[in-house]
């Protein structure tokens, strides 16, 4: 058990303190407070403190994410205050979280996922244009190497740089120089951030696909904190959990990070949860994709009961049929193996190399 802090309330009674921790930029912020507002709504009586810290990822910003080489760049941090018992909750992007959770860590809640589509921000000056439509060798900024591989494919006359730091500076270096053309951001934090009247262009899978956990909250917990785990378990949306257990399951067989390009699409209709994932070379000229799909329909309970602590790429979710959840699972593990048979070992193994190269 957790040593939380409690405070007096107007009755002279002890109530607890529940502390999130989250990243200090103002897109965490606004993610954090929304689900801080969801918990108080859900327990009227509980009393948050938000812990805001910076981590590795908010402070190098004159390097490429995938040359950094450090799986944990936005999570390590936090992860360590909650190891410490400095907070008792953390608010995450799900796209930031490894795959493979540090021991006695889980995800105790996926919230229901924003567009986790890509979308384009245009230059001012071009405005009205589209990828398709900008001049040649427009320079087009990004630091995903999932993004570059695929755009460069689909569109060989633009050139792709790296561009880094939080939404808002990535905004200013675009609108201010005349570097970019103009810039590729999830969808999920421009909306959030209330900018949706910026985005020129939102880029379908046929075009780019997305990140795994990519328009997806995530919150991480100390996995004995069975009454934190109990409370935000009821934050769960069940579709995207299973999304996001096929994506990481993936992902992970894959041996996939932020140093090689990695891109799913997923979508559950009528009880089928289908999974489309790819890898590219660095330049998108060689590429693999397939699409798989499983039932998760929850079948026949059996008597024997289900381990409501057992996780699952990292994410304990009691509330979502343990059944659906390991067909979610099954189903990122064989087209992961569905593409290392067709060769996406090789392609992945010469895109880091090349990458580490750079």
């Amino acid at each position: 058990m957790s040593e939380e802090a409690s405070s007096p309330d107007g009755n002279g009674k002890v109530r607890r303190v529940i502390r999130i921790g989250t990243r200090k930029s103002q897109l965490a912020r606004i993610q954090t407070d929304s689900v801080a507002d969801k918990l108080k709504e859900l327990y009227p009586d509980i009393h948050l403190e938000i812990v805001a810290m910076s981590t590795t990822g908010d402070k190098i910003l004159d390097t490429a994410l995938s040359k950094i080489g450090e799986k944990s760049l936005f999570t390590k941090e936090l992860e360590n205050a909650l190891e410490r018992n400095e907070v008792d909750l953390v608010v995450h992007s799900l796209k930031d979280l490894p795959t493979t959770l540090p021991p006695g860590f889980t995800i105790g809640a996926v919230l229901k996922r924003e567009n986790p589509h890509d979308a384009v921000v245009l230059h001012p000056q071009n405005v009205g244009k589209t990828l398709e439509s900008l001049p040649e060798n427009s320079v087009i900024g990004t630091s995903s190497l999932r993004r570059a591989a695929q755009l460069k494919k689909r569109f060989p006359h633009l050139k792709f740089n790296d561009i880094r730091g939080n939404l808002n500076t990535r905004l200013k270096k675009l609108d201010e120089k005349e570097d970019f053309a103009a810039i590729i951001l999830a969808a999920a934090g421009l909306r959030r951030m209330g900018w949706e009247s910026r985005i020129s262009q939102i880029l379908g899978p046929e075009d780019c696909m997305y990140a795994v956990g990519q328009g997806a909250l995530a919150v991480e917990v100390r996995a004995r904190d069975v009454d934190i785990l109990e409370m935000v378990s009821v934050l769960h949306d069940p579709d995207t959990v299973l999304r996001c257990i096929a994506e990481r399951a993936f992902l992970r067989h894959l041996e996939g990070g932020c140093s090689v390009p990695v891109a799913v699409h997923t979508q559950v209709k009528d009880s089928q949860l289908y999974l489309t994932g790819a890898v590219y070379s660095l330049d998108g000229s060689d590429s693999l994709k397939e699409t798989m799909q499983t039932s998760i329909t929850a079948g026949d309970k059996s008597s024997e009961e289900v381990d409501e602590r057992l996780q699952r790429v990292g994410v304990t979710a009691s509330k979502v049929p343990g059944e659906a959840q390991d067909r979610a699972e099954r189903l990122g593990v064989d087209l992961a193996n569905l593409l290392l048979s067709k060769g996406a070992k090789e392609i992945l193994t010469v895109a880091r190399q090349l990458n580490d190269a750079r």
